[in-house]
């Protein structure tokens, strides 16, 4: 059975078989890239929680750093007072 120009059954056939291994390596590529965006969701929260523990740690040193300071300014306010009492 002939159609127009080249359009025979073996020619639409063809096609056909070309078109369904397009789609067999579009399933192993798919595959692939959902692999990959396993990956890299993996990779993006391991980040995130060691961002969040450094911002913890951050805040913490901030926090001590406070500390620190209040420390230092009760001690030189006292240092102030006894070299005050000395003159």
């Amino acid at each position: 059975m002939v159609c127009r120009g080249n359009g025979t059954l073996e020619f639409f056939a063809e096609q056909q078989r070309r078109i369904l291994n397009e789609m067999v390596s579009m399933r192993g590529e798919l595959a692939s890239v959902r692999d990959d965006i396993r990956v890299l969701t993996t990779i993006v929260l391991r980040h995130e929680e060691t961002l969040i523990r450094v911002l913890e740690q951050m805040t913490a040193m901030v926090a001590q750093n406070a500390r620190i300071v209040d420390r230092l300014r009760t001690l030189d306010e006292r240092v102030s007072r006894l070299e005050e009492q000395e003159h």
